[in-house]
C-alpha cells in the first residue's frame, strides 16, 4: 500500500515545509486545473510518466506551457528517437502506485518507485510557486522550489533541473546531455509486453515495441529431410511477428493511432470553443478521422491472418 494524500500532506508538515492546499473536483487535465487554482498566480505543472524500452521509467514534471518533444527527450536521453514513450496506466498502479491523472514528483516517496528518475524543468526555479497534485487529482498544493527540494532530499533524491525545450546535438563527439538519467537499477515490474492498456497522457504516434514482445510467437517446424541440422531456412522460415500478425501489436497500433490523434485535437483553442461540447466534438473528429486508416489496417490484419494460416496448412501437408 504506497502512501496516502492524507499521510503525504502529514509528511511535509513534519518537515516543515510551507504550502498552501486547494481542494476541488476531480481533474484529469491541466485545463481543467486550471478552472481551480490559475488564478492563484504561479505555475501550474503537467507530469508526464514514461518508460523506456527496457522498461525503466521517468517522471518528467514540467511547467504547463513548456513544450517537450518526446523524440528529443529520447535522443538527450541516448535511447535513439524511439526510445520512450508513455508508460502502460497499469504501471501507475504497481510503480507510483497512483491512478490515472495523479502523476507527480511526490509518488517517488513510495518505495516502488525507488528507481524511477525524475526530471524536473528548470521553469520552476523562475515560479513564485508551483501546482502539484498530492498524489490526488481532487487537490492541488501549491509550494516553492526550495520546499519541493527539501521534501526531494528527504526521500533521497537529488533534484536536478533542466531544459526540457532544448534540442542540442546527439552525436559521436556530442553525448547524449541527460543520459546520466538513465535509471541504472531495476524495478519491480517485471519486462513484458504491455497490454491494451489506456495510455496515461498520449502524446506520440510512434511508439517503439519493447523488444521482447516481438519474439518469434511459434516453434518452426522439423524440415521433411532426414538432416537435423539443415540451414535450408526456404523450408519454414520463422516469421516475426509484425503490427499485422500478432493480435496485441495490431491492438497497440490502434492505440497509439488514436491517443496521439486524440492529443491533436484536446488544445486550449478547442477548449474555449467548444466548452462542455468538446467530448462530443473531439469524439466526432477522431470517427472521421480514423475510420479508413482503421479500415486498412484491420484488412491488412485479416490478410496477413489468411495467408499465415495458409502457409502453415501447406507446411503441414509437405
Amino acid at each position: 500500500m504506497g502512501f496516502t494524500k492524507e499521510q503525504l500532506l502529514a509528511r511535509l508538515k513534519e518537515l516543515q515545509i510551507d504550502f498552501s492546499q486547494y481542494e476541488h473536483p476531480t481533474v484529469l487535465t491541466v485545463e481543467a486545473q486550471a478552472k481551480y487554482v490559475g488564478d492563484k498566480g504561479g505555475g501550474l505543472s503537467k507530469n508526464l510518466f514514461l518508460k523506456d524500452k527496457k522498461s525503466r521509467f521517468y517522471i518528467v514534471s514540467a511547467l504547463a506551457d513548456t513544450k517537450v518533444d518526446m523524440k528529443v527527450l529520447s535522443q538527450r536521453l541516448g535511447l535513439g528517437k524511439g526510445g520512450i514513450r508513455m508508460a502502460p496506466e497499469e504501471a501507475l498502479g504497481e510503480i507510483l502506485q497512483v491512478p490515472l491523472g495523479c502523476v507527480t514528483p511526490f509518488a517517488l516517496v513510495n518505495e516502488s518507485a525507488r528507481h524511477v528518475s525524475l526530471l524536473l524543468d528548470k521553469g520552476f526555479q523562475s515560479q513564485e510557486h508551483c501546482f502539484f497534485h498530492p498524489l490526488s487529482n481532487d487537490m492541488s498544493i501549491a509550494l516553492n522550489v526550495c520546499d519541493l527540494d527539501k521534501f526531494l532530499k528527504s526521500i533521497g533524491r537529488d533534484p536536478s533541473y533542466v531544459d526540457l525545450e532544448a534540442n542540442p546535438t546527439v552525436g559521436k563527439d556530442q553525448p547524449p546531455d541527460l543520459a546520466s538519467f538513465v535509471p541504472s537499477g531495476s524495478t519491480i515490474q517485471p519486462d513484458q509486453p504491455d497490454k491494451a492498456a489506456p495510455p496515461q497522457d498520449p502524446t506520440e504516434n510512434s511508439v517503439p515495441v519493447n523488444k521482447k514482445s516481438v519474439a518469434a510467437t511459434g516453434k518452426a517446424a522439423k524440415p521433411h529431410t532426414s538432416t537435423q541440422n539443415s540451414k535450408d531456412k526456404s523450408v519454414n522460415p520463422v516469421h516475426k511477428p509484425s503490427v499485422f500478425s500478432d493480435a496485441g501489436l495490431f491492438v497497440e497500433e490502434i492505440l497509439n493511432k488514436t491517443s496521439a490523434l486524440l492529443l491533436s485535437e484536446i488544445t486550449e483553442d478547442a477548449v474555449k470553443e467548444n466548452g462542455v461540447n468538446l467530448g462530443t466534438v473531439v469524439a466526432e473528429n477522431i470517427r472521421k478521422r480514423l475510420n479508413s486508416d482503421l479500415q486498412s489496417i484491420a484488412t491488412m490484419f485479416k490478410n496477413t491472418a489468411y495467408t499465415q494460416g495458409f502457409h502453415a496448412g501447406a507446411h503441414r501437408n509437405l
